[in-house]
């Protein structure tokens, strides 16, 4: 036991925590005004909900035994069994430290997916979809990806914080609800504008704070590798919002706040992965192109496609996540970190890219498999999207009864 990387990771489940109320800042900007109350309690409820399905089964489903490489077992529910000493998954915290800090991933990860369907999707058909995608897809996700025995890291995968786990499982969900729930009315004729851009702002700020918990403190210990991760997070995601203003400025002639936090949100996203096995240099390549596939991929969606990804989940997480997992198995090294068994492609190697390859595809699979599956069993009790009138009306008034501005009286279509 070590009470440095103790506190380290303590301060870390903090920061990781801060995340989900920074991403309904961040998300609740976004939207209009009749839909901001939702939206953030979206993620608010979320927050309740995560932490009691945890404790009393999730971490166990995702990190207790091993059942065919898929999934655990019952062996810790109700945190029973996990206590002060050290667990198999380090040896330097608390066993209930590590159950914390993995809380808090299990926390933000569906709140994520929120942000697609924002005006359109019933609260109760929302929380119920949460809650069920938290067992189908998360946990076995998590479970293959980081528990004893897992799948993906038998076939020598590697993800540092969550690319697979975190971003791609949630940006993949998040496309499929929003084909299934169909574009918000009048989709192709009215101006969704950004209510509030300081609410953006402030959520971006609040998420780059919180990622340094997510990626420095997966290596689990206050050491170099801890500072490496921190500094890998920090050059990815500004070169991201750098290269985004770029973006915004050939294409637009001037750059824009919102445009910059959506860059440093999605450098953020890329260097996940690889935070922890890829060299410092990488850092800068992996955050640069993240921004243009990611503006590509957003502008493609929704104008050739025509999918109504509301607020870019896919765009930001699902293609984000997925080229960060590539580009760790570009430039992943064993040197930095020894669980990634080879090099990256850049280095000579085939191996690991193969597998990250394969890992991307797993995910994708299951996530796709599994939000099916959600929306079927939800279907059966309740439909998912609100009527035409309560959508017109906003969600806000119609869901909760509450306004985030009760003195505003004019037009908000």
């Amino acid at each position: 036991m070590d009470t440095g990387n103790t506190g380290f990771m303590m301060i870390c489940t903090a920061l990781v925590f801060i995340m989900t109320p920074g991403l309904a800042f961040f998300y609740g900007g976004l939207v209009r005004r009749k839909n901001v109350v939702n939206t953030m309690m979206a993620c608010v409820s979320i927050m309740g909900l995560s932490v009691i399905m945890w404790t009393l089964f999730g971490y166990s489903l995702a990190f207790g035994g091993n059942h065919g490489g898929i999934i655990g077992d019952f062996r810790w529910a109700a945190l029973n069994g996990v206590g002060w000493e050290p667990g198999p998954y380090s040896d330097s915290i608390p066993h209930l430290v590590y159950a914390a800090f993995q809380m808090m991933f299990a926390m933000i990860t569906p709140a994520l997916i929120t942000g697609a369907v924002v005006g359109r999707m019933k609260f109760k058909a929302l929380f119920a979809f949460i809650a069920l995608w938290s067992v189908i897809v998360y946990y076995p996700m998590a479970h293959m990806v980081w528990g004893q025995g897992g799948f993906l890291a038998s076939i020598g995968s590697v993800d540092f914080a969550g690319g697979n786990v975190v971003h791609i499982s949630s940006g993949v969900s998040a496309l499929v609800l929003a084909i299934y729930l169909g574009r918000r009315k009048g989709y192709e004729k009215t101006s969704y504008r950004i209510h509030n851009i300081p609410f953006v702002a402030l959520g971006a700020a609040l998420l780059w704070f919180g990622w340094y918990g997510f990626n420095a403190g997966s290596a689990l210990a206050a050491d170099g590798l801890a500072a490496h991760a921190f500094m890998t997070t920090s050059i990815s995601a500004a070169a991201a919002l750098l290269m985004w203003m770029l973006l915004d400025t050939v294409k637009d002639g001037k750059p824009t706040l919102v445009g910059a936090c959506t860059g440093l949100v999605v450098g953020l996203v890329a260097i996940t992965p690889g935070a922890g096995f890829v060299p410092i240099w990488a850092s800068f390549i992996i955050g640069a192109l993240v921004s243009p596939i990611c503006y590509f991929m957003m502008n493609f969606i929704k104008h050739k496609l025509k999918i109504d990804d509301a607020l870019d989940a896919f765009g930001c997480h699902g293609i984000g996540g997925i080229w960060g997992g590539i580009a760790t198995g570009l430039f992943g090294q064993s040197s930095i970190n020894s669980v990634a068994q080879w090099d990256g492609l850049v280095f000579g190697e085939t191996r690991l890219f193969v597998a990250q390859i394969i890992s991307i595809l797993v995910t994708i699979a299951v996530a796709v498999a599994g939000t099916l599956i959600c929306i079927g069993i939800i279907r059966i009790f309740t439909k998912l999207r609100v009527d035409q009138k309560d959508e017109m009306i906003g969600m806000d008034v119609t869901q909760h009864g509450e306004s985030a501005y009760p003195s505003f009286n004019g037009l908000d279509s």
